[in-house]
Formats: structure tokens, C-alpha cells, sequence
């Protein structure tokens, strides 16, 4: 996402500073342009649910989507003020809010782990508020979690993880840990853009560290 060469704001607005809040949710399809399964509820009452901001959405999306056991995947804003952000306003970096992903994943086939694996082994939670030449709010690490069970899973792997980054010489993880508080849907273009869009620019990469859940 080539937006992350410019000089943006590094720091979060308040809620005095930050862009006024839409009127209107964003449209999208519900049909996931890869498998054809519903990306917004309602969906099947046995999927789970849990967010991810790992730099650029468009390769982070593809990541988990490829997972096994994962139903359906969207992209999307979270962590910040603005009700419903448009892709220019994140950019701004007057919302708040960081780029996600939106998983639905079954938990008998793939657990939250899994999820947490591909999460921190893909991209350098180290960066603040930059990942890889992206850099603004927008690309912070986060994990927002949707059950207690969740919030106390990704707090451990966090800790399990900067033993192995520290290990290979990385600084402090600066990942935001928090329960979720609303996620705004993406523009439809943004939506699976890379299955859009295969040649579409896609900034993940990992530190080479080894996420370990046991």
C-alpha cells in the first residue's frame, strides 16, 4: 500500500482532534470473493471470531484466509475513534484506527494458536506505528480479542514471543493487546483485494523468529 511512503501523523488523535464520525457503514458484498462464504454475520453459530492488524490488510488478509479451517476472512478498521472511517480517513491518520482482518474460523479445525502463529511469525511487531516502508497509525500491530479467553491467549503469546524475538535481537514488541471494540468494514474494493488483484503490492514479511504455543 503505497500510502505508507508519505509522512503521516505517528501518533493516535484524541477524541477532540480526530475526524468527525460517518453517518454511514461502508458497503461491501457479503460473498467472499475466494470461497464464496458469508464475511459478516449472521454466519454459522459454531465459528469464532478474532481481529489481527499486521501492517497493509490487502497480504495480511491473504495470509489467513489460506488457513485450513478458516470459514471467512475481511478486511477492515478497529482501535481508534471515528465511527465508520473510510479508507481516506484512516489514511489520515485523524481516525485512530489501525488496518485488520476479520477472521471466522471454525475452532475445531484451526485454534486461536494456529491464528496467533500466522499472526506473529508474519510480520515485525517491534515497529510501532510502521511495518516494513508503511509507515502511519494505520499500520500498528494489534490484537483485538472477542472472549476473556482470547484477551488472556494473545497477552501470553505476546510474552511467548519477545523471548524469541529478544533471541534474534529484536527490541520490545509494541503490539496493542485489547478486547475489541467495533470493527468497521472495508471499502468492497479492498475486500480480497490480492485475489483481485494478484499483482497487488503486498508489504508482509516476518522477522524470522518462531512463534512456539506450547
Amino acid at each position: 500500500m503505497l500510502f505508507g511512503l508519505t509522512n503521516k501523523p505517528l501518533e493516535l488523535p484524541t477524541k477532540e482532534t480526530a475526524l468527525p464520525d460517518r453517518a454511514e457503514p461502508l458497503r461491501f458484498k457479503r460473498e467472499h470473493f475466494v470461497n464464496g462464504n458469508p464475511i459478516s454475520a449472521p454466519v454459522p453459530e459454531h465459528l469464532a471470531s478474532a481481529v489481527f492488524g499486521l501492517g497493509c490488510f490487502w497480504g495480511a488478509e491473504r495470509l489467513f484466509w489460506q488457513i485450513p479451517g478458516v470459514f471467512s476472512t475481511a478486511v477492515g478498521y478497529a482501535g481508534g475513534i471515528t465511527v465508520n472511517p473510510t479508507y481516506e480517513d484512516v489514511c489520515s491518520g485523524m481516525t485512530g484506527h489501525t488496518e485488520v482482518v476479520l477472521v471466522y474460523f471454525d475452532p475445531g479445525a484451526c485454534s486461536y494458536e494456529d491464528l496467533l502463529t500466522v499472526f506473529w511469525e508474519s510480520h515485525n511487531p517491534t515497529q510501532g506505528m510502521q511495518q516494513g516502508n508503511d509507515r502511519g497509525t494505520q499500520y500498528r500491530s494489534a490484537i483485538y480479542t472477542s472472549t476473556e479467553q482470547q484477551l488472556l491467549a494473545a497477552n501470553n503469546s505476546k510474552s511467548k514471543f519477545q523471548s524469541a524475538l529478544t533471541e534474534k535481537g529484536y527490541s520490545g514488541i509494541t503490539t496493542e493487546v485489547s478486547q475489541l471494540d467495533e470493527f468497521y468494514y472495508a471499502e468492497d474494493y479492498h475486500q480480497q483485494y490480492l485475489a483481485k488483484n494478484p499483482k497487488g503490492y503486498c508489504g508482509i514479511a516476518g522477522t524470522g523468529a518462531c512463534y512456539h504455543a506450547e
